[in-house]
């Protein structure tokens, strides 16, 4: 996976496309430093032969799950955090 910023991707948009759809290349975009977007060659993008919509579903489907288990007054980063110590002993 590469990344390419936003103003590089404007001067060289025929050159990037040409790596996605012929390389299946996948690009990372940024903008001033912030990932905001992917480029992937459509054959990897429904690989399993589910489109976007049906995964976003199953993410939401898994995130009301997991919602209903969250501890109260635990915020995601904390439970990362404290996993991570966990696992590195400290």
């Amino acid at each position: 996976m590469r990344t390419v910023g936003s103003r590089e991707l404007k001067a060289n948009l025929g050159e990037v496309l040409r790596q996605v759809r012929e390389e299946e290349e996948v690009f990372v975009v940024t903008h001033r430093g912030h990932r905001i977007a992917r480029i992937i060659p459509e054959s990897l993008a429904a690989t399993d032969g589910r489109g976007f919509d049906a995964v976003w579903a199953e993410m939401d489907r898994l995130a009301e799950k997991i919602a209903r288990d969250w501890p109260e007054h635990t915020s995601a980063a904390r439970a990362v955090g404290d996993d991570r110590r966990e696992i590195s002993g400290g």
